[in-house]
């Protein structure tokens, strides 16, 4: 079961065995945090120390930039006249976004969504309070941008390149978790390019880093960070039976926030290609064996819309999309997010097969705005 941070509070009680707990603080270390030099008299720092120290100057860096966010929100009616309010609470990092010169702070839309800027407040690591100008988001991605009036100095934190995240980089966890401000975890990437995970119906382009770094309820919208202290990624959501962390995390990769953000800075909305399919879920190895595939790669059409970039272009329910241009399609999610990418009006070659015969197609793609308007339209 996946949920989104900061969409529930649960308590969490720890338990610990006296006698092992006991060995390890206690008892002998196997592993010496120094070793002596070839004189016998200098200490040689080891490597885990000097994780330990990195660690420490990558908090004390970025920690100051993470914010905890509070949003009141309509909740459900408590009486026929009396509409009550909910609070709705998770993490944020300010940043200064290249050529501009206000501070923002980075967070999710679920955080935020359906909130005015006088319903929010962010709460800095220094004590002060701070309420934003304009609220801008994006559902599809949970990104959200708060634009603050504050003209500084304000700590910000610098953004990384989260295609140069590999899996096994060491990463750090800023947020707070059920509350708890300033709260700084670590771990690993664990993988990259997570899609196949369900996070509700708005949330419709799914490209996520997922790391062991511990996150609970209440991080949503902090920062996952390098060993640099660069944002890397926007903790998003956890896969979990209970709700608290179970060492699988997602985090929005900060180069397709950036994107985002971009756009929303310079239009106050995102600009998406579509191409007016339905795609069926992943293929089973076992149902791919059937269809004589040797692979379960790709995505496969299940429907055609009328009047829209794939009918126009012949595309089939029964085809199975396994390339764009030159990049091979892993699953639909995958397809979906590379089209949504493509700017409207440019023409994408797919490469698919039909009946156990590869074919390209070309296919200009579409407004999907101008879609999905079409499609509301009686």
């Amino acid at each position: 079961m996946f949920r989104r941070l900061g969409w529930i509070f649960l308590v969490a009680g720890c338990s610990f065995s006296g006698g092992l707990l006991g060995f390890w603080l206690l008892g002998k270390s196997p592993f010496p945090l120094y070793a002596q030099g070839p004189s016998g008299n200098t200490p040689i720092v080891t490597d885990l120390v000097q994780i330990s120290e990195r660690f420490e100057l990558v908090a004390r860096k970025v920690s100051p930039a993470v914010v905890y966010v509070e949003a009141r929100k309509p909740g459900e009616r408590a009486g026929k006249s009396e509409k009550r309010m909910v609070e709705e609470s998770g993490s944020g990092v300010i940043v200064q976004w290249p050529g501009r010169r206000e501070y923002m702070v980075l967070t999710n839309n679920h955080v935020v969504a359906g909130t005015e800027p006088r319903q929010i407040v962010i709460h800095l690591a220094d004590g002060r309070i701070l309420q934003p100008s304009r609220v801008l988001a994006d559902p599809e991605t949970d990104v959200a941008v708060l634009v603050l009036s504050e003209s500084g100095p304000l700590p910000a934190a610098p953004l990384g390149n989260s295609d140069r995240m590999q899996v096994g980089h060491w990463v750090l966890a800023i947020g707070s978790p059920y509350g708890l401000n300033q709260t700084v975890t670590h771990g690993i990437i664990s993988a990259k390019q997570r899609s196949q995970i369900s996070l509700g119906s708005t949330i419709r382009i799914k490209d996520f880093l997922q790391t062991d770094a511990a996150i609970n309820p209440g991080s949503s919208g902090g920062p996952l960070v390098n060993l640099n202290g660069e944002i890397v990624g926007i903790n998003t959501a956890i896969a979990s039976p209970n709700g608290s962390n179970s060492g699988i995390a997602f985090s929005i990769p900060i180069n397709l926030a950036r994107r985002v953000v971009d756009q929303l800075l310079e239009r106050g909305t995102v600009s998406r290609g579509y191409l007016g399919i339905q795609l069926a879920p992943g293929l089973e190895p076992g149902e791919a064996l059937k269809r004589g595939l040797d692979n379960a790669l790709g995505a496969f059409i299940e429907a055609v819309y009328p009047n829209t970039p794939g009918a126009a272009a012949g595309l089939q329910v029964g085809d199975q999309v396994i390339a764009v241009d030159d990049v091979t399609i892993r699953n639909e999610n995958h397809l979906i997010n590379l089209i949504s990418s493509t700017p409207p009006g440019k023409t994408v070659v797919l490469k698919i097969v039909r009946n156990g015969k590869r074919l390209e197609i070309p296919v200009t793609v579409g407004d999907w705005a101008e879609g999905q308007s079409r499609l509301r339209s009686p």
